[in-house]
């Protein structure tokens, strides 16, 4: 029932105003969506493009045709005038309720509780009765045994996976009895095979699955008075999800016949991999100091994100970035509320524990300052690339292995349909949003070329380089993660910043908006690791500057805050007067211009691009500051910062000017790396004095 182009011919194909309203509804064009790496339908985005030319075509004809009658009679012209106003009104109204119930059915984790009962008694028969009840929707037959010596077990099978759980139940208080699961495991029934026959089960998946229950369970037998019925709501569709998931693989499973179990086995053999390959960046992060953890920010900082199994789905997901508050409240997290640790070989040491990292990135909704891609197997109508490109050489620079270079040898292809029916085949993405749960990664446009690049190498190399910068009215990136509800986006943003311990006078920080649209990466189909691999480099070069920038309060320019209007009716005094003779006054404000360069263009330089080939050097993101130098110096001092994984900290930083100041560009680094990276400029000021 939403709002779009395709309505057209439907709704009031015979009127011109209703034809053009179409396209001017709020969700009928998105912005931040037309881009192939969105999960918005096929309608918001090319098809909607086409149809916009097409309609411009049929309203010319339509003018024409109109301007070539004689209409000469003034009551005519009125009556067609009042036609319009009622006209509009009725298709405005019809627009706004569409578009109201569109947006509220496309709401994603909405959910009005669980009924959970007021009868403590009859607890755990209802739990039982909400297994059931979600396996029978996802598609599985359920089997419940009668409760005997305090365990009770429930079997869910589908046509290959089965689940056995049992359960522990605690009869102590007949009027609060209590449930919780013992065990589960999962087995996998081989088609046409002997009777009874089944396969090892995986313990991580098992695991998942449990604690994923066992989450629900813990919910609805609180007290009355703690309990959350949302909550258990939540949980509980999570669980199921979880099923539907399990047996959307079932049936590819199915399909197969003996060697359907591929569907199932693969995402063990890859966390196998993936794991091995984390360690290896670990050591090799860690040379100098070997038995020492590494640093978790520092290891995501310049590793091939970390891989995180059965952690938001039945699959694997990957943390690509941290932010410094973020990855300092997991360092100082008190005793009180520590997870227990995971057991498990073949994991990178790290100083923050994995049951800790696992228990903060499951939380809802998920902690500010992380971001994680999860890779799951799904059927949007997103564009894959030929299959014939999985075993071409790699044309760019994207994945780099420059911590562990044998890296560039492992070679790992998810599995695919190998009959695909129709358009409607499942693929594997790597999803940034969760299932639609939030609204994906503020990328710039040339970042996401690279993106497509890594995806599709044959796609679009001979015209790239020509394609302009098109915003579609939504301006800048930085726009979109400042201000993304502004209607007029502003060309610079200020902010305020104050050294914690007053080492320097603050900070007056002006943000030029760079002249780059940008867009939300919600999901990308891949089709190997490396794919995987290589769009991460991307995202987390992104999310370091998002996190950086976003980190701050920025306000648009223009907007003065209260403390500069009483600044100027501040008297000086006359040690200031003697300070500014001597040449030694502090200033109030030390402004600082900041700058975001855009990607290197030599990428996409058409002058450059042969037909197979790319250049192989490549600059990361980069953060660039000019503020004056220190009086009595003339000039300005320009500082760079880099988003390098080669670095010991990840970043590298390069100042022009400041001459004779004392300046350690290591100690520079471990700033940045802490979160005072808008802060360099006043610790450079301070290291001036001693110059002068």
């Amino acid at each position: 029932m939403g709002t779009h182009p395709g309505d057209s011919q439907d709704t009031a194909a015979g009127s011109i105003l209703s034809a053009v309203q179409t396209f001017t509804a709020p969700d009928a064009l998105p912005p931040q969506s037309l881009h192939p790496f969105s999960l918005t339908p096929p309608y918001g985005s090319v098809s909607s493009l086409r149809e916009v030319i097409e309609l411009t075509t049929q309203i010319t004809n339509s003018l024409n045709t109109h301007l070539s009658l004689p209409l000469l009679n003034p009551k005519l012209l009125s009556l067609y005038r009042q036609l319009t106003a009622i006209s509009h009104t009725a298709q405005s109204s019809d627009q706004h309720i569409r578009h109201a119930v569109s947006v509220l059915r496309k709401r994603v984790g909405i959910t009005y509780g669980e009924d959970v009962p007021l009868d403590r008694a009859t607890i755990v028969d209802w739990c039982m009765s909400r297994l059931e009840a979600w396996g029978t929707s996802a598609g599985m037959e359920a089997f419940r045994e009668e409760e005997r010596d305090g365990r009770m077990t429930v079997v869910l099978g589908g046509k290959v996976l089965v689940l056995d759980i049992d359960f522990l139940v605690d009869r102590t208080d007949p009027e609060k009895p209590s449930i919780r699961v013992a065990t589960l495991k999962t087995s996998y029934a081989i088609p046409n095979g002997s009777a009874g026959s089944t396969t090892g089960y995986s313990l991580s998946l098992d695991g998942f699955l449990a604690g994923s229950l066992q989450a629900f369970l813990t919910e609805v037998q609180k007290e009355s008075d703690v309990q959350d019925s949302i909550e258990a709501g939540r949980l509980g569709m999570l669980f199921s999800e979880h099923l539907s998931y399990l047996m959307k693989l079932d049936q590819l499973a199915l399909s197969e016949g003996d060697g359907g179990l591929r569907w199932f086995k693969d995402i063990d053999n890859l966390v196998l991999a993936v794991e091995q390959f984390a360690t290896s960046e670990a050591n090799a992060v860690n040379a100098g100091q070997r038995g020492a953890p590494v640093p978790l920010d520092v290891f995501i900082m310049r590793s091939h994100a970390l891989p995180l199994p059965y952690l938001a789905a039945p699959s694997i997901s990957f943390l690509i970035s941290i932010s410094p508050l973020s990855y300092l409240s997991l360092l100082r997290a008190p005793a009180s509320i520590l997870a227990a640790p995971v057991s498990k070989l073949n994991l990178p040491n790290l100083d923050i524990p994995f049951g800790r990292l696992r228990s903060h990135l499951s939380s809802h909704p998920r902690p500010a300052g992380t971001t994680v891609a999860t890779l799951v197997l799904s059927s949007a109508k997103m564009s894959l690339p030929n299959a014939d490109q999985i075993s071409m050489p790699n044309l760019g620079t994207r994945p780099t292995f420059a911590l562990v270079p044998s890296g560039s040898d492992i070679e790992h292809t998810f599995p695919q349909v190998s009959d695909p029916a129709g358009t409607d085949a499942p693929g594997w993405i790597l999803d940034f949003t969760e299932g639609g749960k939030y609204s994906g990664v503020v990328m710039s446009q040339s970042r996401m070329r690279e993106v497509e690049f890594v995806v599709n190498p044959l796609g679009g190399m001979n015209h790239i380089g020509s394609v302009p910068m098109m915003t579609f009215g939504s301006g800048s990136w930085l726009n979109l993660l400042l201000s993304p509800q502004t209607t007029l986006p502003p060309e610079h943003y200020t902010a305020l910043y104050t050294s914690p311990t007053s080492a320097h006078p603050p900070l007056q920080l002006r943000l030029a908006a760079p002249e780059e649209p940008g867009f939300l990466l919600e999901a990308v189909p891949v089709r190997t690791l490396k794919e995987v691999w290589g769009i991460l480099e991307i995202v987390k070069e992104q999310c370091w500057l998002n996190e950086i920038i976003g980190g701050h309060p920025w306000v648009p320019e223009g907007l003065a805050a209260q403390d500069d209007t009483d600044m100027a009716d501040i008297e000086a005094t006359e040690n200031e007067l003697d300070a500014l003779l001597g040449g030694t006054l502090n200033p109030r404000k030390l402004p600082v211009n900041v700058y975001l360069p855009p990607s290197p263009g030599d990428l996409f330089d058409p002058d450059d691009l042969d037909a197979l080939s790319l250049p192989s050097n490549h600059r990361g993101a980069r953060i660039v500051m000019m503020s004056p130098e220190r009086p009595p110096m003339p000039g300005l001092v320009e500082i760079s910062v880099t988003f390098e994984p080669r670095r010991p900290r990840g970043v590298s930083v390069e100042i022009n000017g400041a001459m004779g100041a004392d300046l350690q560009i290591d100690v520079l680094e471990e700033v940045c790396r802490r979160g005072g990276l808008l802060g360099l400029p006043g610790r450079v000021w301070v290291q001036a004095q001693g110059a002068v």
